[in-house]
């Protein structure tokens, strides 16, 4: 039951990481949400200790790196983009897509 405990917990600390990046974006909350409950879903009948661990850890590290390094762009009036990096950003590199994807995604 503890693996049970440590998955629901990788969980809600995935759909935290979603809401807070993807704050005001709500095709991407819903995507994000809709993934991870996907990913957990088919995950659901594992039992091997080993790839439960293995799984968990991917769970936690997924978690990480949408908190540590996704970012997202706003539209400003002007038409351009503003990334406003926080804390966590420190030491993130910066990719900056292409305006064909930016263009899809406004």
């Amino acid at each position: 039951m503890a693996a049970a405990g440590e998955a629901l917990s990788a969980y809600r600390a995935l759909l935290r990481a979603a809401r807070k990046s993807f704050a005001g974006d709500t095709v991407m909350l819903n995507g994000s949400a809709a993934e991870i409950r996907k990913k957990f879903e088919e995950n659901r009948a594992v039992s091997s200790e080993a790839e439960i661990k293995k799984l968990l850890d991917e769970a936690r590290e997924a978690a990480h790196f949408i908190t540590h390094m996704i970012v997202q762009a706003r539209l400003n009036s002007s038409g351009g983009f503003v990334v406003k990096p926080d804390k966590e950003h420190a030491g993130a590199t910066l990719e900056i897509p292409s305006e064909e994807i930016l263009s899809k995604s406004a």
